[in-house]
């Protein structure tokens, strides 16, 4: 990772792909990830980490799963959540997002548990910007 100072904006500008996270640097043994949203993603499930967003642009929709049963959060730009480990979750942007996430570094983007994957979502565990 480089030692300079990342521009975010100008980061999101290098890429055009949906739902495929680029890897901005790391913190410890944390991966921050940037990825351009829009539609929806899988349900899917991390059953060892918590999952944490930062709505840069735009709105995010996360539908979660748990044993209350289901609800959505909607994350204005700005707003962050957590998604507790374990907990199935879909996050989507109807109208189109850019966000920011903190995952341990080799963390699927469709985690441990999910539903097919559509074509639409790259399942990885980061691309380098």
């Amino acid at each position: 990772m480089s030692d300079e100072p990342v521009d975010l904006a100008a980061a999101l500008s290098r890429f055009e792909q949906l739902w495929s996270p680029r890897i901005v640097t790391r913190v410890n043994d944390y991966d921050v990830r940037i990825a351009k949203v829009a539609g929806e993603h899988v349900w899917h499930a991390h059953d060892d980490t918590d999952e944490f967003f930062l709505v840069l642009e735009g709105q995010l929709r996360i539908a979660l799963r748990d044993d209350v049963g289901e609800r959505t959060v909607v994350l204005p730009r700005g707003a962050v959540y957590v998604v507790p480990r374990g907990v199935q979750h879909r996050p989507s942007a109807p109208e189109g997002a850019s966000i920011l996430m903190f995952e341990p570094s080799g963390t699927s983007s469709v985690g441990d548990r999910h539903e097919e994957v559509p074509g639409h979502v790259d399942a990885t565990t980061g691309h380098r910007l």
